[in-house]
């Protein structure tokens, strides 16, 4: 099956040779996204709570602009260059779910695109008619 891309005219340009989204079947699988801003394009500047929002802001543009919301979300990756940054982190993202929430991995690693402490993607569902 070839990939079928899903650009997002209002997330932040890429850094890379990849796309914003793709759709495998009904699964819409999102790049991961840091703290920039699209209008900027330069990163949020503050802590990890308002940079995990910014974050939410692209991932839900992206979510958006291929047709679903965030509440087809159904797994999330969350990666930090600090797992003291869990807490602050997990108060964004319990912000933008409801109960029950998506499926999530959280990891530390040692570094992230252009200095941001926080990542994300996401994997989203198209209901089933």
């Amino acid at each position: 099956m070839p990939r079928l891309a899903a650009p997002s005219p209002r997330g932040p340009a890429a850094l890379g040779p990849y796309s914003h989204a793709i759709w495998a079947g009904d699964l819409l699988y999102c790049s991961g996204q840091t703290p920039i801003d699209p209008a900027t394009n330069r990163l949020v500047e503050g802590d990890v709570e308002t940079q995990t929002h910014r974050v939410f802001d692209n991932l839900q543009a992206v979510v958006e602009d291929a047709g679903l919301t965030m509440d087809h979300v159904v797994k999330c990756n969350v990666y930090l260059v600090d797992m003291a940054d869990f807490p602050a982190m997990n108060r964004a993202y319990q912000a933008r779910f409801a109960a029950p929430f998506p499926a999530r991995t959280t990891v530390a690693v040692a570094g992230l695109p252009l200095g941001a402490r926080v990542e994300i993607e996401l994997v989203a569902r198209k209901d089933q008619t």
